[in-house]
């Protein structure tokens, strides 16, 4: 299938590793030039350039924190004046996560706060930045990463902001599909990235038993018992970043390999 998206651009935050330099590939790979912007301008130089030499597209760094309403702002004005037009926007930019949850006792207001101003308000962000550009050219797509804790207990502040980045999903979706802007969310679950294997490593030390069998016990968790990786949640974003998704409007899409046994409808 050829998902119409050459010639397109693109702006995706939290880009430099993990979900976000996936799908950034994705999207290149598709014909499509692509700004990635985080806060490490080191990470980000580093995968601009292997990506620009593997898929022949320009990969533009810019570094940005979403926290910030000067920051975004000014990320979107530099990618728009970068690449001419901005076609697509994939929010992905987070606090960094990092062992279990804190019990509630040891919650804190700075704790959420900052959570929530990263990457929930930090997405409000750059879609406001982002919106009337598109508005402008009566197309666009904004694709929101969120994730299974939405749909799960087990980390308050989790839950809480992914949630939050649904219900704005749908909002941003009935505010702006008028305009030819389809606004979705995509839950990602357990992922395989670049820090996968010294998390795998780690586990497998602490608890005495092979790298294999930490591994094994992760993809157990889904249904399809496969570990997920980045480059899977990619192909999803993707197709919803192209023309081809139109049907598909203010909805999320679990991508986790079947995580959990409730029914959503």
């Amino acid at each position: 299938m050829d998902l119409e998206l050459n010639g397109k651009t693109a702006i995706v935050t939290g880009g430099s590793r993990g979900i976000g330099k996936a799908i950034a590939r994705e999207l290149a790979l598709e014909g499509v030039d692509v700004v990635i912007a985080s806060r490490g301008w080191e990470a980000l130089e580093a995968t601009a350039s292997e990506l620009a030499a593997e898929t022949g597209q320009r990969i533009i760094p810019i570094t940005v924190d979403t926290g910030d309403d000067v920051s975004v702002k000014a990320m979107v004005a530099q990618a728009n004046e970068a690449l001419g037009h901005i076609d697509i926007l994939v929010n992905g930019a987070a606090v960094p996560g990092g062992g279990p949850p804190p019990p509630l006792s040891e919650i804190t207001k700075d704790m959420f706060w900052d959570d929530m101003n990263v990457k929930v308000m930090g997405y409000l962000r750059a879609a406001q930045a982002v919106a009337p550009l598109m508005q402008a050219r009566g197309w666009g797509r904004i694709i929101n990463i969120s994730g299974m804790a939405a749909r799960n207990a087990g980390s308050t502040i989790g839950s809480m902001r992914n949630v939050s980045v649904s219900a704005m999903t749908k909002n941003l979706a009935n505010l702006l599909g008028p305009d030819g802007i389809n606004v979705t969310v995509v839950h990602p679950g357990a992922t395989r990235t670049e820090r996968t294997a010294d998390i795998i490593a780690g586990r497998a030390a602490a608890e005495g038993i092979s790298e294999e069998e930490i591994e094994g016990q992760m993809a157990s968790g889904n249904s399809i018992n496969h570990f997920v990786d980045a480059r899977e949640i990619a192909y999803v974003v993707t197709f919803l970043a192209s023309p081809r998704a139109i049907a598909i409007n203010g909805d999320a899409i679990a991508a986790a390999g079947g995580l959990g046994t409730a029914i959503h409808y």
